[in-house]
C-alpha cells in the first residue's frame, strides 16, 4: 500500500500561484505513474497532469504552460506548481500513484482562486 498526504491548497486570487505538495510513504517502488487531477463542484475528476516513471510527462490543454509537475525521490514527493492561476482552476485537487497492484489517492486538497 502507498499513503499519499496532500499539501499547500488554500485562496489565491486570479493570476496568482500555489504549489501542492504530495508526500509519499510506504511500498513506493513499483509505481509507474504520479499524477494530479481536480475535481470542481458539480463536475466529475479530471486528469490534470501526469508523470511518468521514465520522466514523461503530459498536461490538460486546460493548464498547459501554467503548471508544472516535479518530483523530489529523496522526499518521495511529487509537486505541483500552479502559475496564472484563473477561478476556472477551483476545485479540489488529488494526487495519484498507480503501480503493479496499486491504485492510491491522496485525500485533497482545496484550491480556491477569487477576487
Amino acid at each position: 500500500q502507498v499513503q499519499l498526504v496532500e499539501s499547500g491548497g488554500g485562496s489565491v486570487q486570479p493570476g496568482g500561484s500555489l504549489r501542492l505538495s504530495c508526500a509519499a510513504s510506504g511500498n513506493i517502488f513499483n509505481i509507474y505513474s504520479m499524477a494530479w487531477y481536480r475535481q470542481a463542484p458539480g463536475k466529475e475528476r479530471e486528469l490534470v497532469t501526469i508523470i511518468m516513471s521514465g520522466g514523461s510527462t503530459n498536461y490538460a490543454d486546460a493548464v498547459k504552460g501554467r503548471f508544472t509537475i516535479s518530483g523530489d525521490n529523496a522526499k518521495n514527493t511529487i509537486y505541483l506548481q500552479m502559475n496564472s492561476l484563473k477561478p476556472e482552476d477551483t476545485a479540489v485537487y488529488y494526487c495519484n500513484f498507480r503501480g503493479v497492484g496499486i491504485d492510491s489517492w491522496g485525500q485533497g486538497t482545496q484550491v480556491t482562486v477569487s477576487s
